[in-house]
């Protein structure tokens, strides 16, 4: 790959990581913006939102066609984890769920784009950075895990009462006569929910994109050298194999931050906790 071969004739490979790592950004400290996250995702979820509404628009009551056929088995693959994890009915649930699932998975797919081929293009036209998977800055999955988070909140005090939501923190899990021990352990607990959400996503996506990084250096280290004609073809089968078993990950990664946004919203609709 081309930046790749720059990269063994002069910058290092801890420097062409670092360079496809960083994002595009403005402002300082706590006011930074991460540019390309915010536009990548954005138009991600534009693009889902715009593909969905033609969708439902040319949606017909006979035989399906194949594009509407595949979104309305990711539907009711949807709708089966809902019934299947969350007590009770919340019209909301669904659709948070459907929107999670979708967006996750769009923004890990762009793990799936040739490495350099975006940050290349983005030099054409004026950008020194580009980082373009969006799951990959910490930024994004906290945010969305926080966004559940304050839903499981809002949840809990709506169904338990402010005063039941607080008992639990009182009462659980060793009792009445523990209730310094219970109030840690449920606040771990609680504490543990975002955390779980954001930073697995975050670190399975962040592993993946390294190794993508790494395995693309493999013919840069040799694009000058007759071992091109060794790590090449390594550095093809690599990528290949990686990108199959990437599908599953990045697929497997959106269907769990989906399934414990349920699991965590049902465990808040529930009154026995």
């Amino acid at each position: 790959m081309s930046q790749a071969a720059e990269g063994s004739s002069g910058a290092s490979t801890v420097e062409y990581i670092q360079h496809h790592l960083t994002n595009l950004s403005v402002g300082e400290g706590f006011m930074t913006w991460h540019l390309d996250t915010m536009f990548i995702s954005i138009a991600l979820g534009v693009l889902m939102v715009v593909v969905g509404g033609r969708v439902a628009r040319n949606a017909t009551d006979g035989v399906p066609g194949g594009f509407q056929n595949f979104v309305e088995s990711i539907l009711e693959f949807v709708q089966t984890q809902v019934k299947d994890s969350f007590p009770g009915h919340n019209p909301l649930i669904a659709p948070l769920a459907l929107t999670i699932f979708v967006w996750v998975w769009l923004m890990n797919f762009m793990d799936l784009i040739p490495v350099d081929l975006l940050p290349l293009i983005g030099t054409w036209i004026g950008l020194p950075y580009l980082k373009v998977v969006p799951t990959t800055d910490l930024n994004t999955p906290m945010a969305m895990a926080l966004f559940v988070f304050a839903l499981v909140l809002f949840y809990n005090i709506k169904v338990k009462g402010l005063g039941g939501y607080l008992k639990m923190f009182l009462f659980h899990p060793f009792g009445k006569f523990a209730m310094p021990a219970n109030i840690v352990m449920t606040a771990i607990e609680e504490i543990a929910k975002p955390l779980s959400l954001g930073l697995r996503l975050f670190g399975n996506m962040f592993a993946g994109e390294l190794v993508f990084l790494l395995i693309a250096l493999l013919g840069g280290a040799a694009a000058l050298g007759a071992g091109l004609l060794i790590w090449f073809p390594l550095q093809v089968v690599l990528d290949l194999a990686w990108l199959l078993f990437h599908i599953l990950v990045i697929t497997l990664q959106a269907f769990i931050f989906m399934v414990l946004t349920i699991v965590y919203l049902g465990m808040a609709h529930t009154t026995d906790h």
